[in-house]
């Protein structure tokens, strides 16, 4: 019977509920884990951010219906802080239920698609803390979560999962227990009172039954893959690629990662944390055709925390222009007057699916000419002049265009004009950001910049400086070597320890080097050129015997994942922001003034100086994964035969004893199954003993337990055999105090 009902404050409270609570979030903490470089960062921020305060929120306040207010409050508080919500008032002039709605819909604009997911995954959270008292359907969650993990893991994408996998498992494992003592202590209230005076013997067993599970699975030694899974094999058998839509590095490939560090290379989703390893993979992501060769410019990041690039407060607030019109000028957020600039005419036309934040082009943009179709309106689009990004709506749903068309005008490379500006930056509040830096720099990194720059007079020439710097004395390694790094800081470790990576490494290390002495400096991430046919890259007929160079590298390029890219812009007074590129192998392909020599592009692979093979083994499963399938298939079979197994092995068992013995056999198993139930008994206890004190607190079981004590004392001590009729009804008895003691 359940207790009186309290009205004071109880921490503890329904602790099942609370504990519940728990498990369906790390449940969804932990399922969402494999969307992490997939979301976008405010959405992953977001959805933690809303499940960490629910949960405890659930776990401090014990009134169920002030929680779940609370809860729905904290959702919109989050989506507010981490999304770009500015409060618009209400007027006067607002009468009219028309006019409310649309004051209404302006502010959930703001918050859209972020408040739709938060309650989203908040609803499911709360659906599975109300099925917490059906077993049955704890089971089905968690193994909902477990075939969605191991069907991604195994036939979808080339990561692995395991880790998710197992705190899955681990947690299911511990909503289980946490149920079957809730039962328990419903149905048994005086015995739960009872085992909790022994707690440590009651939970240690469960603990060690759990560590010894989960140790069985996490620490058994890894198997070189042997088979292909079938979707590898249809796939190829079809002459195509296995996709793979999860990881930092987007990409195509059928090679599995051989750690969980690698990835694919591919457009960066999330830069807070760079580093670690990647494998290229070539799979075509755009073409673009483009009357002069360039950098695909993406997104600018000015906060370096030490691991990597965020946005900050002032990028975040930085005022939009919106309702952009069809080949309106787009303004820019410095002064470029002086400056000599190259109109640079593109067309986009995306091959992969894949979303991005922003519309890629040769930086900056100046203008859109279409998107879709010429006479296709745009979506709400905004440009951010200061940062010189063209951001696409937020909505996760809403289509990345097929095809656009934009107009770029991009700076001549005037090193006379940049040799003759001695003042790096404004110094106003904007450049400020790009001069961050964190207090934990290493004094190492400062120094280091210092004795590169000593000899150089102007600011042009300090960066130059570092960029040569950085180009000529460390290596590209797509898979650098982590042992060698011990320093927390990402650039120290680069400069000081590692001394080889990709462009993250070296493009990260010039916006640091670059602003400890004082220049302004961003990172920015997209993808290089891409490449050309080689007639077309190179020239055009000119007649028998001749070619004509093709100076602009005109002509329509092929972008492919491997060609996602990271590079720097320096700010000069007067000038405006100009790329720089230090990674060891590549070269930017700026505008030159009509006057200079004509350079020939260079034909470079856009990711590393060299093109590393990659394997075409496609996605194996090693082979005590099919080990494990067997023994589940087996079990899952045993499950459905589950009474004629045991029928058969309890005959196999009982077959050399007589019908006393068995009489007699039963009775002692089924104690000690009552003494697990949390019945006790004395040392020197009777059976007759026994059942008569479990019948005076278990009533409902009196005519049973009674049936056996009577059957084992004939079986024990009368010299007339057990005849069938009873054997069947004293195992009609015992079973009946099973199923009502479960």
């Amino acid at each position: 019977m359940a207790g009186p009902r309290t009205t004071g404050f109880n921490f503890l409270g329904d602790w099942y509920y609370k504990l519940s609570a728990v498990y369906a979030t790390l449940l969804a903490i932990i399922w969402i884990r494999c969307l992490s470089d997939y979301w976008w960062e405010t959405t992953f921020t977001i959805v933690h951010s809303l499940l960490v305060s629910s949960v405890l929120i659930m776990i401090v306040i014990p009134w169920k219906k002030i929680s779940v207010g609370l809860q729905l409050m904290a959702i919109i508080i989050i989506n507010g802080i981490y999304t770009d919500f500015h409060w618009i008032p209400a007027t006067s002039e607002i009468d009219t239920w028309a006019e409310w709605r649309q004051w209404g819909s302006l502010h959930m604009e703001q918050l859209t698609p972020y408040i739709w997911i938060s309650l989203g995954v908040w609803l499911a959270v709360q659906a599975a803390v109300m099925l917490r008292t059906k077993r049955t359907a704890i089971i089905l969650l968690v193994s909902a979560a477990l075939l969605s993990l191991a069907v991604a893991d195994s036939l979808l994408t080339p990561i692995y999962l395991w880790e998710e996998i197992a705190g899955i498992v681990f947690v299911g494992l511990g909503w289980l227990v946490a149920s079957h003592f809730a039962n328990f202590k419903q149905k048994h209230p005086d015995s739960w009172r009872h085992l909790l005076e022994y707690p440590l013997s009651l939970f240690l067993p469960v603990l060690l039954i759990i560590a010894l599970v989960m140790g069985a699975g996490l620490f058994v030694p890894s198997i070189d893959p042997i088979l292909k899974d079938p979707y590898t094999v249809w796939k190829e058998s079809r002459g195509e690629a296995v996709p793979s839509y999860i990881g930092s590095k987007i990409g195509t490939e059928t090679v599995a990662p051989k750690n969980a560090g690698d990835s694919r290379s591919g457009y960066s989703r999330n830069d807070e944390s760079l580093g670690n390893g990647f494998t290229f993979d070539y799979s075509p992501v755009m073409t673009v055709t483009t009357t002069r060769r360039s950098y695909w410019r993406g997104e600018t990041k000015a906060l370096y925390n030490g691991a990597g690039w965020e946005d900050s407060r002032v990028e975040l607030r930085e005022e939009a222009v919106t309702s952009i019109s069809p080949n309106e000028a787009l303004p820019l957020g410095t002064d470029r007057a002086s400056v000599e600039t190259v109109q640079v005419e593109q067309t986009f036309t995306m091959i992969r699916k894949d979303r991005y934040p922003v519309l890629f082009g040769a930086g900056p943009i100046s203008s859109i000419v279409y998107m879709g179709a010429v006479d296709q309106p745009f979506p709400s689009m905004r440009w951010l002049p200061q940062s010189w990004e063209l951001r696409l709506p937020r909505g996760e749903s809403a289509d990345y265009p097929e095809t656009y068309s934009i107009v770029s005008d991009t700076a001549v490379l005037d090193e006379a004009a940049l040799r003759n500006i001695t003042v790096s930056g404004t110094g106003d509040s904007l450049n400020s950001i790009y001069l961050q830096l964190p207090d934990e720099l290493p004094e190492r990194v400062r120094t280091l910049a210092a004795d590169i720059t000593a000899e150089a007079g102007t600011p042009y020439d300090k960066v130059k400086a570092i960029e040569s710097y950085l180009q000529t004395n460390f290596k590209y390694n797509n898979q650098p070597d982590l042992s060698a790094r011990s320093s927390n800081d990402f650039v120290d470790a680069f400069l000081f320890e590692m001394q080889e990576g990709y462009c993250d490494y070296f493009s990260t290390s010039m916006a640091v080097l670059t602003r400890s002495i004082g220049i302004p400096a961003r990172w920015v991430k997209g993808y290089s050129p891409g490449s050309l046919p080689m007639d077309a890259e190179f020239s055009r007929p000119q007649g028998p015997g001749g070619m004509e160079i093709n100076p602009d590298g005109a002509g329509t390029y092929t972008v492919r994942n491997a060609d996602a890219h990271s590079w720097v812009e320096v700010y000069f007074e007067g000038y405006g922001w100009l790329p720089f590129e230090p990674t060891a192998g590549f070269s930017f392909p700026y505008a030159m003034p009509s006057d200079e020599p004509v350079a020939v592009p260079e034909i470079e692979s856009d990711t590393a100086p060299t093109k590393t093979e990659v394997e075409e083994k496609g996605f194996t499963i090693p082979g005590w994964t099919i080990a494990a399938a067997i023994v589940v298939l087996l079990g899952v079979v045993a499950a459905f035969r589950y009474r004629s197994i045991r029928a058969a092995w309890k005959q196999y068992r009982d077959r050399a004893r007589t019908a006393n013995e068995r009489i007699v056999k039963e009775t002692e198993r089924l104690i000690k199954h009552c003494r697990r139930k949390g019945l006790d008994r004395a040392e020197h206890e009777t059976v007759r003993e026994t059942m008569s004190r479990w019948s005076g607190r278990l009533t409902f079981l009196q005519t049973d337990f009674r049936a056996i004590q009577l059957t084992f004392e004939k079986a024990m001590y009368s010299s007339q055999p057990i005849t069938e009729d009873e054997i069947a009804r004293f195992e009609s008895h015992v079973r009946s105090v099973r199923e009502r003691l479960t």
